[in-house]
């Protein structure tokens, strides 16, 4: 992507005039040592490796739990599938047990990412078709930070179980666990045959322990460094106005870029403020300060591996951005208030060669998209030569419901079905359960959660993925598209930064929104008063009389769907096994006989729920048996209007009487659970006899 900034900068910035060829391929150099989970951990840590083409090379793909009904996307009901939990290659037998196959493929390579929701059983992972597993543990210990591995290799991060130990394999590998019935990623590398590798060994975690100490310091420390910054501009930048810096003549590479930003509303001026920089006479970023340094919306105080803020002003880029010939930073307000600013940079020479790639940063914005029907929001299309490092994504959600539940859906090099197809937003940014609590990594965080206080996802939120050893390379192309999959339909803002590094020739399909950036923050809408049944009396509000082996609380249900249950919520009866009942006291409007109209919810493990009024059975089927399974599994819905027939009330009341007596074949464990909305009560015509 080339711009009239930077084809007028040929005389600023040395070598600018004309550009740079793109390097021509050349064959890799021959492969002198093996790689192993030594060599794996010393790349997690290197900054400068993610800067160069891989060779030997290598795919990373990703096996999940995704739904596997998604198929094509020219069948819209079933592309957004939503199924994506106890999803797998196959089940099989292994010395008497039974074990889910997660991952099974042949070839030298590497896992380097292993997610989930709600780890279950014992993990195993075989090596090179060995029988025995090389690894075998309790699933959720080694994802979870508890065992012999810890964090940040290893940990839980606001619900999502993370593990980014590399395991090499020489030939083959296979991933189980002896429980089924949760959710999982694993990303992996699959290098060029012939490729020298020495599979991950048993002992290995013991014989590496100074090393791994070594990457778990690393990436828990701020890095410290003898050399001071290079300060390249500080003052302050009116309303349009733009301060344009050259840098040192290459090879040459940033290690580090330090943008300080002062103003009084911080929301929109890291919005409004846009860093560009080119490098070899091709503009390669421009991003919005807040987006390009991970922070997301406004100044959001975290530290990780590429980037980091500090104070209440500093923004930190620790991301290695090499050039041939020259550099330049250009920092550019495009809001209406002044800000004050410092820039500064910290370079180190660079061995130029056919590997070397440069960095690229772009963001797109796109205010207020409909969230029906569901649809693949595009973060970037990429053509040429490069690997895929990462992103951050900022959602204005105007509910409290849950925005995320979309899959990431990446093609590599022209793929007609994605090699990454996701499990849901959060787990692609390694956390779960649509949590809006705020955490760290040192590859991926929740920056900002407005919601976080209320426990809902309402108003701004911001999260990053960047990668090191899970980056994608890609020789042709690659496509990253996220779904957009909001549990209720309205309408949601979305603003996506994403980072490659690409041999000089790259291009993509992110042109500059000078006029998005210019808006700055959009406000929070009000929020919405709840929906309401027109004369619901609200089951979670009524007395409970009498509870037999069970138990109720309310339940909200607006992440199931917004302005389907009245008020928002249900009353939740959770029992262990059938013949457990409850009684609900409802006070009646008079001495005259009424119409009791029940509004109730169908779920994936409700059971079948008789009913009856003051002794006397209901009518129809919630008389004899309501069965309350929805028919599928992780869905929820509500009934609709249930006619109970008409009776009349006994000392001012009527009695509600609910019993488990069985349920559905097909419905999932416990099979003992069932939700009530809300009664609507009306007079009887004709009167009751």
């Amino acid at each position: 992507m080339r711009s009239r900034f930077f084809s007028g900068l040929a005389a600023i910035a040395v070598g600018f005039a004309g550009g740079i060829a793109p390097a021509q391929d050349t064959p890799a150099p021959p492969q002198t040592s093996a790689i192993t989970t030594q060599s794996l951990l010393e790349e997690l840590i290197d900054r400068d490796a993610i800067a160069r083409f891989p060779s030997p090379a290598y795919t990373c793909k990703q096996f999940s739990s995704y739904d596997r009904a998604s198929t094509t996307i020219s069948n819209s009901e079933t592309w957004f599938a939503n199924a994506d939990y106890n999803q797998y290659l196959r089940t099989e037998e292994n010395n008497g047990r039974k074990e889910w196959v997660m991952m099974d493929v042949t070839g030298p390579g590497a896992i380097v990412r292993i997610w989930s929701a709600n780890p279950k059983g014992n993990l195993r992972i075989y090596l090179d078709n060995k029988p025995e597993p090389v690894l075998e543990a309790p699933m959720k210990a080694i994802l979870g930070g508890t065992g012999k591995i810890e964090a940040p290799l290893s940990g839980i991060y606001s619900n999502g179980c993370n593990l980014y130990l590399p395991i090499p394999y020489a030939s083959h590998c296979k991933v189980t666990s002896d429980s089924g019935e949760f959710y999982y990623q694993i990303n992996y590398r699959t290098y060029e045959e012939g490729t020298a590798i020495r599979s991950f060994q048993a002992d290995d975690l013991e014989k590496l322990s100074p090393n791994i100490s070594v990457v778990q310091s690393a990436l828990t420390t701020p890095p410290r460094t003898a050399n001071e910054p290079v300060m390249l501009y500080r003052g302050d930048l009116a309303p349009g106005a733009s301060v344009t810096k050259k840098l040192p003549p290459g090879p040459s590479a940033i290690n580090r870029l330090w943008l300080n930003v002062r103003a009084p509303n911080m929301d929109d001026a890291l919005r409004n403020v846009i860093v560009r920089m080119g490098f070899d006479g091709e503009e390669t970023v421009w991003c919005p300060a807040g987006d390009f340094f991970c922070s997301g919306v406004g100044f959001n105080s975290f530290d990780s591996w590429y980037t980091a803020t500090k104070n209440t002003d500093q923004l930190i880029s620790r991301w290695t951005m090499p050039y041939r010939q020259s550099g330049v930073v250009m920092i550019e307000n495009l809001g209406t208030k002044p800000v004050s600013i410092e820039l500064a940079h910290r370079s180190s020479n660079w061995d130029w060669d056919e590997r070397s790639m440069h960095f690229h940063a772009n963001w797109r914005q796109q205010r207020n998209i409909h969230t029906q029907p569901r649809t693949d929001w595009n973060y970037i299309e990429i053509k040429g030569k490069g690997v895929y490092v990462g992103d951050c994504l900022s959602i204005l959600n105007p509910v409290p419901e849950w925005w995320g539940e979309g899959d990431e859906k990446i093609y590599v090099d022209g793929e007609a079905f994605p090699s990454h197809f996701g499990t849901g937003t959060e787990d692609y940014y390694g956390y779960a359960w649509s949590s809006p609590k705020k955490f760290q990594h040192a590859f991926h965080g929740q920056t900002r959660s407005d919601g976080e206080a209320s426990n809902t996802t309402r108003g701004y939120s911001s999260v990053f993925r960047t990668r090191s050893l899970d980056g994608i390379p890609f020789t042709s192309s690659i496509k990253t598209d996220m779904e957009i999959w909001h549990w209720v339909e309205c309408d949601a803002s979305f603003a996506a930064s994403t980072f490659f590094y690409a041999i000089p020739g790259a291009t993509h399909n992110r042109t500059p929104e000078p006029e998005e950036a210019k808006i700055g923050i959009l406000p929070v809408p009000p929020p919405l008063p709840p929906f309401k049944i027109e004369g619901a009396l609200e089951c979670e509000q009524i007395v409970v009389k009498a509870i037999n082996n069970a138990t109720a609380n309310p339940q909200t249900m607006d992440s199931f769907g917004r302005n389907k249950w009245s008020n928002e919520s249900q009353l939740w009866i959770t029992a262990k096994e059938p013949g457990a009942s409850i009684d609900l006291e409802i006070p009646a409007p008079g001495n005259a006989p009424h119409r009791l109209t029940l509004y109730a919810t169908r779920s994936w493990d409700y059971a079948i729920v008789k009913f009856t009024i003051n002794g006397k059975p209901a009518a129809g089927e919630a008389g004899t048996g309501l069965d309350l399974f929805s028919g599928q599994t992780g869905v929820a819905k509500p009934t609709g209007a249930i006619d109970l027939g008409a009776f009349e009330p006994v000392d001012g009341k009527f009695l509600l009487h609910a019993q488990i007596t069985g349920a559905n074949e097909k419905a999932a464990p416990p099979k003992t659970y069932f939700g009530l909305d809300c009664i609507v009560l009306s007079p009887a015509t004709p009167p009751v006899k």
